[in-house]
């Protein structure tokens, strides 16, 4: 079992930055693919940045804006954003996943609140 709790949401002016901030209790965080989703009222949850296995992968849309990094011996997820736009305003989500064979594991913190208006 993998706990999760975001902090650092808030409300940001456009080309303001905040960082988010995702701490993992149970299992071993080193082993899990670790991610940041994000849900816009009324829109699907997307990915916005994972990390896991040496590999970063980003939405288009935050690419050059957004830096996902995470410290293993903290058991904590990170993600940067910078350039924020109005766009941005979501509900942001960590997220722990594992996949062996075909036990799966996948976790989601309660979320955080990011508003980027002036």
């Amino acid at each position: 079992q993998v706990q999760l709790v975001e902090s650092g949401g808030g409300s940001v002016q456009p080309g303001g930055s905040l960082r988010l901030s995702c701490a993992a209790s149970g299992s071993s965080f080193s082993i899990y693919v670790m991610g940041w989703y994000r849900q816009a009222p009324g829109k699907q949850r997307e990915l916005v940045a994972a990390t896991g296995g040496g590999y970063i992968n980003y939405a288009d849309s935050v690419k050059g804006r957004f830096t996902i990094s995470r410290d293993n011996a903290k058991n904590t997820l990170y993600l940067q954003m910078n350039s924020l736009k109005p766009e941005d305003t979501a509900v942001y989500y960590c997220n722990a996943y594992r996949r062996i064979l075909t036990n799966v594991e996948d976790y989601w913190g309660q979320g955080t609140q990011v508003t980027v208006s002036s």
